[in-house]
């Protein structure tokens, strides 16, 4: 008994330590701080009111036990508004909060109540194939035959009198099943109560994946409960016909969610009728990957109508908007993403391309700059955050290097460096340092960034054109026309190319070659004015 004990309060000891060691991990690497959620995941836990907040918490549970009991209605996702805040005592909802807790109490003190008097006859000894429970079996006669088929025995000789002696068969009594039952139903599904600390869902279906399995085992022992109180073997059939008829109930919801789960469109369209805003809104994204441009903005206009303060799904608009040419509504439904968060970095981004586009050069730099100065704190998403906010940088940059200002483009390039983060792809940034250096005659330092942004993409064809350039100026000739043919070589459509490499051609007075290249460029971006005048002034 004693080592039995110790192996006990071993193996909880040792759970305990790793829980522990685990959530200690955890809440170091959260930097001791519990995680932070928008208000759309978890309205309640934004809420100011105090009854708010407790009447919801209070209710969510009842909610998930509904999904276990009747899940009709299912979703992909419960955040937003899919489950409306309880605001008041008379919501009505309050009544299924009251009749959830007062059945779990009493459930809770019935099982711990038993005594062995009382105490359920499949937990007792079977002998015989009847059980002794004060003198009187409480088994039916199919039972008995069960329990007859099941039983071993073990045969003996006492003087020449071959005997049977029935083994004692144990069964887990119905209180330790309920006890466990709602152990697997309540502790796996504290966390997501908003107890301890604040969750970013509102009903996560993936929680009560565990607590299904102890619903199930409690589902299991009233209808066994049921079945032995029958006494008619008519009440007997219906409790087994009905229970079956709930296993195949069930299975076919589960083949009917299966199908919704097929692809992403599917299971979206399905989420719509609880949650539209975000299912509008994830879909308009399934069906702009399709190519399906106008249904695509039309599930983003919906999801907007739905709920109009969505920065991301503003920006999302926006962005199909600005890809299908459509910039004055694409900078309106930017500027409203901005608003609704000011942090939202890509959208400052977008909507700073669009206004140098438009020529509006000081809007488009105050936009870059202001992007560069959001603090880098609470951010839904950081790394995409910081990968915006450099290419702000990198812009502004370049909008300084157009008007000339190569002293204030180099040190915005230098700040988008220190910016940068790591999953950023450089090579732009890099050439563009060396061309402002190059601008200001400082070759050396250019190209060592130029030669930085062919190490960071070897196929880079700016830097090519750029270091070949460099290469010419300083008299390496032969280097340079390996550039400038590499960066034709690695895109052949491109006009660009050719253009450089016969301004090289036309330097070294190689007027045929330099011809040629100038003809071709002409042939390959024939709507590029530039392209075309360069390739007329070198032909002549």
């Amino acid at each position: 008994f004693q080592r039995k004990n110790l192996t006990l309060f071993f193996s909880i000891g040792l759970l305990t330590s790793w829980g522990t060691a685990l959530l200690g991990a955890r809440l170091y690497w959260m930097g001791n701080k519990p995680p932070s959620f928008s208000n759309s995941d978890n309205p309640a836990a934004d809420s100011d009111s105090f009854l708010t907040r407790t009447l919801t918490f209070f209710y969510l549970p009842t909610k998930n036990l509904w999904l276990l009991l009747c899940p009709d209605t299912l979703s992909f996702d419960w955040s937003m508004d899919a489950v409306p805040l309880l605001k008041t005592v008379s919501d009505w909802r309050n009544l299924h909060t009251v009749a959830f807790y007062s059945g779990l109490l009493i459930l809770a003190y019935f099982s711990l109540k038993g005594s062995s008097s009382e105490t359920e006859c499949n937990g007792k000894t079977v002998m015989n194939g009847k059980q002794n429970a004060n003198g009187h079996s409480c088994h039916s006669e199919m039972e008995y035959k069960t329990l007859e088929g099941k039983s071993s025995f073990a045969s003996k000789e006492e003087n020449g009198i071959k005997k049977h002696e029935m083994q004692k068969l144990q069964l887990p009594s119905t209180e330790n099943i309920v006890i466990l039952s709602l152990s697997l139903l309540i502790l796996p599904f504290l966390p997501a109560t908003n107890l301890f600390f604040y969750v970013g869902f509102v009903i996560a279906e993936r929680v009560l994946y565990v607590p299904s399995m102890g619903f199930c085992l409690l589902v299991t022992v009233g209808v066994r409960a049921l079945y032995i109180k029958a006494q008619k073997r008519f009440l007997k059939n219906l409790v087994f016909c009905s229970t079956a008829a709930l296993i195949v109930f069930f299975g076919f919801k589960t083949v009917v969610r299966n199908g919704d789960w097929q692809n992403e469109e599917m299971l979206y369209r399905s989420g719509i009728k609880v949650n539209p805003a975000k299912a509008w809104g994830n879909l308009g994204n399934v069906l702009k990957s399709q190519s399906k441009i106008s249904e695509a903005e039309s599930a983003y206009r919906n999801a907007l109508y739905y709920r109009s303060n969505m920065a991301d799904m503003l920006y999302n608009l926006g962005l199909l908007l600005q890809e299908n040419s459509r910039f004055s509504e694409a900078l309106h439904y930017y500027k409203l993403a901005i608003s609704s968060r000011p942090t939202l970095a890509s959208a400052y981004l977008n909507t700073g391309i669009i206004l140098m586009n438009q020529g509006k050069t000081e809007e488009a730099r105050r936009t870059f700059l202001k992007c560069s100065e959001i603090p880098d704190e609470n951010l839904k998403d950081p790394h995409a955050h910081k990968s915006s906010v450099t290419s702000c940088l990198y812009n502004l940059g370049k909008l300084f290097h157009e008007q000339g200002h190569y002293e204030d483009a180099l040190m915005v390039y230098k700040e988008a460096i220190q910016k940068m983060p790591r999953q950023f792809a450089p090579q732009s940034l890099y050439n563009m340092m060396g061309e402002a250096y190059m601008r200001l005659s400082r070759l050396p330092e250019a190209e060592h960034w130029y030669v930085e942004s062919l190490r960071s993409k070897s196929d880079h064809i700016p830097a090519h054109l750029t270091y070949g350039k460099l290469l010419a100026l300083t008299g390496r000739k032969s280097e340079a026309e390996k550039y400038f043919v590499k960066a034709i070589q690695l895109d052949p459509t491109k006009g660009n190319c050719y253009m450089h490499y016969g301004q090289f051609l036309l330097e070294e007075s190689r007027l045929i070659e330099a011809a040629e290249m100038a003809k071709k460029a002409a042939e390959l971006d024939n709507t590029e004015f530039d392209v075309v005048f360069n390739a007329a002034h070198m032909l002549r």
